[in-house]
């Protein structure tokens, strides 16, 4: 029974919720995300940034791997405002993400960052690049190839590793953990993703209108829209932080490859955000592609997510080399 409910179901005698972030987790429930067959170096504090939490992150390496392991980071979505590495949508099958990876010889690292009421941007691509940085660090401790390291995020993770495989801008580097090894990814798996916020539609436009009473109700419209939240209060100018938040104004001359998942009836993230980023990869001679998910909504809800896992997981592995 699945007690964690953000969709507004009834689930068995739990009351109903419009929207928001998953209010708790059962017992166990993280546990059953993680895969078989795996080296697990759990809880790891790659940053203590002065005045927040410590933040952590879990690697998986095939036990199967004959030498390092290529890769991949994974950063986890909730509008930059919820969610945790240890969760990848509910509406996934358990366990399914990580497992996948693992039995494609690809070693998976899970990250948590600070969420915008914590901190405003850029400390999310701050700490996504001190996450790579950690790692690179101690690659040989933890049976990773420090020369092979991807990226794959959903939904605000989509748009966090865009901006980690395209920023080049030093205000988006940080000095936060480990600082001097490379923060660069390559390969970049970018699901459903925001790529301008100038060409976003406004939340209050795209849910229905029982929910945006609901969090108008709540506290108004700057409290709940997710990129009004999360550049309040940026410690950059005000023009720049948008700027810079938009991964289609961060390609430069050398993009790494990029493949971009997306469901076409998403309403919250429409699929337009990953043409437009796909147009402004491919200009600047980018290798890039978008697989467009027939029926699928946000998360994919509305279809099968694994499809766009394996596919994921396939590019992946492509890119980077087995590690069996």
């Amino acid at each position: 029974m699945n007690l964690d409910n953000a969709r507004g179901e009834t689930v068995d005698d739990q009351p109903a919720r419009v929207i928001g972030p998953p209010t708790f987790h059962p017992p166990g429930t993280a546990e059953r995300q993680q895969p078989r067959d795996a080296h697990i170096f759990p809880s790891l504090t790659y940053s203590i940034p002065d005045g927040y939490r410590p933040l952590h992150l879990d690697v998986y390496t095939p036990k199967a791997a004959s030498g390092p392991s290529p890769c991949v980071i994974w950063v986890h979505g909730g509008a930059w405002l919820f969610g945790s590495r240890q969760m990848p949508p509910e509406y996934w099958p358990e366990g399914m993400l990580f497992q996948k990876a693992i039995d494609a010889g690809l070693a998976i690292v899970a990250i948590d960052y600070r969420h915008s009421r914590e901190a405003p941007f850029p400390a999310q691509i701050h700490d996504a690049k001190a996450a790579v940085r950690y790692i690179r660090h101690f690659a040989v401790e933890l049976g990773i190839d420090p020369d092979r390291i991807g990226a794959w995020g959903e939904s605000a993770g989509g748009h966090l590793v865009a901006l980690l495989g395209l920023a080049k801008d030093p205000a988006l580097e940080g000095s936060e953990g480990i600082t001097g090894p490379s923060s660069a990814v390559s390969p970049v798996v970018d699901f459903y993703g925001v790529s301008d916020v100038d060409t976003m539609p406004s939340l209050f436009d795209s849910l229905p209108a029982e929910v945006v009473e609901i969090l108008l109700s709540a506290g108004g419209r700057e409290h709940a829209d997710p990129t009004t939240v999360v550049l309040s209060n940026s410690p950059l100018p005000a023009a720049d932080a948008r700027r810079l938040l938009s991964p289609i104004n961060n390609v430069g001359s050398t993009p790494p490859p990029f493949l971009l998942v997306h469901g076409e009836d998403d309403s919250l993230v429409p699929i337009s955000q990953s043409e437009q980023l796909l147009a402004g990869l491919k200009a600047a001679g980018g290798d890039a592609e978008l697989v467009r998910v027939p029926g699928a909504k946000h998360v994919f809800e509305g279809s099968d997510p694994e499809p766009p896992i394996e596919r994921a997981v396939a590019y992946l592995r492509a890119r980077l080399g087995e590690g069996a």
